[in-house]
């Protein structure tokens, strides 16, 4: 082991106690001498996918990775320390200095919605106050902006005690409405209860696809035409049944929680108020594509849903419907817990695949797609929690009644994450096809006079106030030139400094990018610095706007991952409705 020794700095005893408590029964290797013999590969490839529990342990335990801990988890786990600190340095949330001292560090959102809520002021107050406070990227809080999160040490992260208060007293704007379908257990049912998800229809959507089979499974969710609410929306009947037809068990399903789409916040809260719906419809995902391993990727600021999801995963295990027989199915299927560590770029499938194997979270050239070589290799499915939540819809109650609502080409409920200037901030649920000032009539209307409205988050488009009679549908964004993308509308009224909003936008894909293609890397850099350069009051002259469409254009055609094929959609809209013309 002394080759990979390369500093040293001892473990302490409670660090070694921290890893072995999160990753020591997951071992590469039982004996510090024993020899590279055939399969020793194959065992340090299987234990790697425990580095980046490890490192949550470490950091949990003493506020920061030391490099006496990172040694020890590296002999643990057999993992060379180099390309270990390259991992733990890839993420927002770890630390590998040590800080000085015990206080934690509050994170303080400053993307759009909470920076025109008052984020710089917060973080001004936190500071009075001696404080110590970091500029974060958005923490998927955008309905009660401004938004802050306190990692913990010693314990889990800090959650707000109101937040954990009285499981299903939560409340949504539309709470009671007859209407609501993905979001009707939410403030209804414990979701930390078993017994009462079961009591508000739970499993019964497992129990017909077990007693029907994959094939009418699949059948329902071909007919009724749902598509992936994440973005791209594939068809997700086409992706699951790629995965169907690859012979074997070594297939994956995965409930990619990663969303960290500046003004997304919906699968957080169907993860923490609904978190046995997830696993309900991630274990029918298993079951349909044969697939005897089901993950759930969390991100990093979101412990609420962690602990919640942790509490469903061992209670349905407990109950027989996860493990060895599922249901008494005769079908084996469980599901892990992955958290991130805070890393935009791993809500892209293949970077998350690298982050759960215990690589840095970079994305991976397509083709071989993830149906054929996904996660370890293998066939994978990933969907994020709201499409999963469809499934269940659709078993429920059939791909004919599912398909009433919504249009022909854009079938059934879609949420919709509405924040910045507007009444009520919140998660609404509507069939596709309703207008956009419809959706902010939902949210009791915009407050003050309207400038300019944010669609799909950074990664998509700002409209005007005279779109308001877009029909938010697939076809009819895509007719606009604008995207849904994972159903984010931000609000902005004519007190905002777009310039201001649009340049952050722009830093946000500067941070983000993983760094790993040159037009991504080069692009975002180049278009933040000229919108830098401008400052609050200069021209967007010609040869600016040229060169924002030249680095467009690169990212666009020769970025390997849709980052950078979207890095400059916000911006370059900005410009098309003047909103970076000086004030």
């Amino acid at each position: 082991m002394a080759d990979l020794q390369v500093i040293v700095d001892d473990s302490t005893a409670d660090e070694r106690r921290a890893v072995d408590d999160a990753v020591g029964e997951h071992a590469a290797v039982t004996v510090e001498t024993e020899r590279l013999v055939r399969g020793g590969g194959r065992r340090r490839r299987a234990a790697r996918q425990y580095l980046l529990p490890g490192l949550h342990a470490l950091q949990r335990e003493i506020g920061w990775i030391s490099p006496g801990g990172m040694n020890y988890l590296c002999a643990v786990l057999q993992v060379p320390p180099a390309e270990a600190y390259g991992v733990a340095s890839f993420y927002e949330m770890l630390r590998t200095t040590d800080p000085g001292h015990t206080d934690s560090v509050t994170h303080v959102c400053v993307d759009p919605a909470c920076r025109i809520a008052g984020a710089e002021a917060l973080q001004e107050r936190l500071e009075s106050r001696n404080e110590r406070v970091r500029r974060a990227p958005c923490l998927g809080q955008c309905e009660r902006a401004p938004a802050r999160f306190v990692p913990g040490r010693g314990e889990d992260d800090h959650i707000p005690a109101d937040e954990k208060a009285a499981p299903g007293a939560y409340r949504l704007p539309q709470h009671g409405s007859p209407d609501l379908t993905l979001l009707r257990r939410i403030g209804a049912a414990d979701p930390t209860s078993l017994e009462s998800y079961r009591e508000h229809g739970g499993y019964r959507a497992l129990d017909r696809a077990i007693n029907q089979g994959g094939e009418y499974v699949l059948g329902e969710i071909a007919a009724a035409e749902l598509t992936g609410r994440g973005g791209a929306a594939f068809p997700t009947a086409t992706k699951w049944r790629a995965v169907a037809a690859h012979p074997g068990t070594a297939k994956h399903v995965i409930a990619n929680g990663d969303e960290s789409e500046p003004g997304t916040f919906k699968d957080r809260i169907l993860m923490e108020h609904d978190p046995f719906a997830v696993v309900e419809a991630l274990t029918i995902a298993g079951l349909v594509t044969g697939a005897e391993n089901g993950w759930i990727y969390i991100r990093g600021e979101y412990p609420l849903v962690t602990e919640r999801l942790s509490a469903a995963v061992e209670q349905a295990r407990a109950a027989g419907l996860l493990g060895g027989s599922v249901a008494a199915s005769g079908q084996a299927f469980d599901i892990e817990i992955r958290r991130g560590a805070g890393a935009y770029i791993c809500g892209e499938e293949t970077a998350l695949f690298n982050s759960i194997e215990g690589f840095r979270g970079e994305p991976r050239n397509k083709p071989p797609y993830p149906t054929d070589s996904g996660l370890f290799g293998e066939p994978t499915v990933v969907n994020n929690p709201e499409t999963l939540l469809n499934v269940l819809d659709v078993l429920e109650k059939g791909w004919e009644r599912y398909r009433e609502r919504g249009t022909e080409r854009s079938t059934g409920h879609r949420l919709f994450c509405v924040s910045g200037h507007v009444a009520e901030p919140g998660l609404y649920e509507a069939p596709f096809g309703l207008t956009l000032g419809e959706l902010l009539e939902l949210a009791g209307g915009v407050t003050g006079t309207s400038r300019a409205i944010l669609l799909g988050g950074a990664a998509g488009a700002f409209v005007g106030p005279d779109s308001l009679d877009l029909r938010l549908t697939l076809e009819d964004a895509r007719a606009a030139g604008v995207t849904l993308g994972s159903g984010v509308v931000t609000v902005f009224d004519d007190t905002v400094d777009m310039r201001d909003v649009v340049t952050r936008i722009a830093e946000f894909f500067r941070e983000e990018s993983c760094g790993q293609c040159v037009p991504c890397r080069v692009g975002t850099v180049r278009q933040h610095e000229v919108l830098v350069e401008m400052g609050p009051s200069g021209p967007l002259s010609a040869s600016r706007r040229t060169l924002i469409d030249d680095m467009a254009a690169a990212m666009a055609d020769a970025s390997i991952c849709g980052l950078g094929h979207t890095a400059a959609s916000a911006v370059r809209s900005a410009i098309e409705l003047g909103l970076l013309e000086a004030r």
